[in-house]
């Protein structure tokens, strides 16, 4: 792995706010990519997103989810060559202390992610779109390990998300996962700076 691809990773690696309940209501925008950033969904052509069987696969498995966490909605969402962009919001789940048939306050409860939490959903659709495109002829496709999460407090910083996300094909050039990028994207370096100021979401579903 080159120096280049090295400080990216440092760059937008995000360790999960010690303390914080990530299945509690909320809206979170995710990052996932692919393993090695190959380009696993497609490719980007004059600003648009041509996205492969993998691509489709990707965005069929998150129009599922809410199917399968019922404490989930979905939103704005994009496939790019080597990741994905995804917000969504974790509704109430009077449940979510309970996972697995694990009593709650165990040991294991308490170390283990939380049924409905953001790592477990996560974790169901990365391991659904690995299944799916392996199945259909790609066996070497494989995600990074983990995923990059950011915490929406208000309207104004989930609009600019949304719109960051539609538009995220035409801004490939300086997408912070593109080795070649030419320059940082505005929202990047917002979100990068708003790291050490993130909390508990303001906005209760």
């Amino acid at each position: 792995m080159g120096g280049k691809q090295e400080a990216i990773i440092r760059e937008r690696k995000h360790i999960r706010l010690k303390g914080y309940d990530y299945s509690q209501p909320g809206e979170y925008v995710v990052t996932i990519c692919t393993r090695g950033r190959e380009h696993l969904f497609g490719e980007i052509v004059d600003g648009v997103m041509n996205v492969n069987a993998n691509g489709t696969t990707a965005l069929e498995c998150w129009n599922q989810l809410p199917a399968h966490f019922p404490n989930v909605e979905i939103d704005e969402f994009v496939v790019m060559p080597n990741h994905i962009h995804g917000i969504l919001r974790i509704l109430d789940n009077p449940h979510r202390d309970v996972q697995l048939n694990i009593p709650a306050k165990t040991y294991h409860s308490q170390i283990s992610p939380k049924a409905g939490s953001l790592a477990v959903i996560i974790r169901t659709f990365k391991a659904a779109v690995t299944t799916a495109c392996r199945k259909n002829g790609s066996e070497g496709f494989g995600w990074q390990s983990g995923f990059y999460e950011h915490i929406i407090r208000d309207d104004r910083s989930l609009a600019r998300i949304r719109d960051y996300i539609a538009s995220n094909p035409h801004q490939w050039i300086c997408d912070v996962e593109n080795p070649d990028r030419h320059e940082e994207h505005g929202l990047d370096r917002w979100l990068r700076i708003s790291k050490s100021k993130d909390g508990p979401p303001s906005r209760k579903i």
